[in-house]
């Protein structure tokens, strides 16, 4: 099988396995279901984290807005009476004003950190590292913890305007935001290897060959883009530890020049009393008393 170390611009994203075989247009659409399904647990895991501190979203109308303010106004959460946590809520203002601040109990909030985690790990840069192919179904499982996580804290269900629901329904509204630029359309995404845009119609094995052990880079961006930068030939970790063996290299250089310059002191020629003592005859000679 044939891996691919897909990157946007030098950050690492996930692993993907498929064949030579495969057809470009799969190859496309599945890597891009797997990148855009990432960033919608990212976006789902923040939104979590902020229910768990500070309860479920506020009226778009009423975001912002103090107290007063929306008492002037005559302004009431309907949704927020009826989606009450379970075991009760504990207030919690939230500062930005953009949540009711009737968060969760500390242990249903631990039942949302502790998931939040999970599904993070399982769609995590780190699974790279540990040589772990990402799939849909692992983004699906991602999605589905995060899911039943919010249906035990919160039974009666989340507001129909609350980002967390929105985005387990597919009905996110992204425009205007900094996350729609990070998404990619399957329709609008290329993938790049060698510096070469990898074009639809096409099987891989035209790019990278008929050897189905091969692992390669690829990097995905949306089309019209140009080309992406290429790869560094050393990366940070290596710079780092290069300059550090250079810098100890340098060090020994300087303490080995230090020492030579003292080294004739213990040299024979250099020995004050040596030609005295050669004179006398005494150079070398040992005695004890009998």
């Amino acid at each position: 099988m044939v891996v691919l170390h897909v990157k946007k611009g030098e950050e690492s994203q996930f692993l993907y396995e498929t064949t030579v075989a495969t057809p470009l247009d799969d190859v496309l659409k599945e890597v891009t279901a797997i990148y855009n399904g990432r960033l919608k647990v990212e976006r789902i895991c923040a939104e979590m984290e902020e229910l768990a501190d500070h309860g479920v979203t506020l009226p778009a109308n009423m975001q912002g807005l103090t107290d007063e303010q929306i008492e002037e106004l005559k302004l009431k959460d309907e949704w927020g009476e009826r989606c009450v946590p379970s075991g009760g809520a504990v207030f919690n203002q939230d500062e930005v004003g953009r949540r009711n601040g009737q968060a969760p109990n500390d242990k249903m909030k631990e039942v949302l950190k502790k998931t939040v985690s999970e599904a993070k790990a399982l769609i995590s840069r780190k699974q790279v590292q540990a040589n772990v192919q990402v799939t849909r179904q692992l983004v699906k499982d991602a999605l589905d913890q995060l899911r039943g996580a919010t249906m035990i804290v919160y039974p009666m269900g989340l507001p129909p305007h609350d980002p967390i629901r929105m985005e387990l329904e597919d009905k996110e509204e992204l425009e205007g935001t900094q996350a729609s630029l990070q998404v990619i359309p399957e329709e609008q995404a290329s993938l790049w290897f060698s510096g070469k845009e990898m074009h639809r119609g096409k099987n891989l094995r035209d790019y990278v060959g008929k050897n189905e052990k091969t692992k390669i880079v690829a990097k995905i961006q949306k089309r019209g883009q140009g080309a992406p930068g290429r790869e560094p030939v050393f990366t940070e970790e290596q710079k780092k530890e290069m300059m550090l063996h250079a810098y100890r290299k340098q060090e020994e250089m300087k303490k080995l020049a230090e020492d030579n310059e003292d080294a004739y002191m213990s040299s024979d020629w250099a020995d004050t009393g040596k030609l005295k003592q050669d004179l006398h005859g005494i150079r070398n000679v040992s005695w004890r008393p009998r």
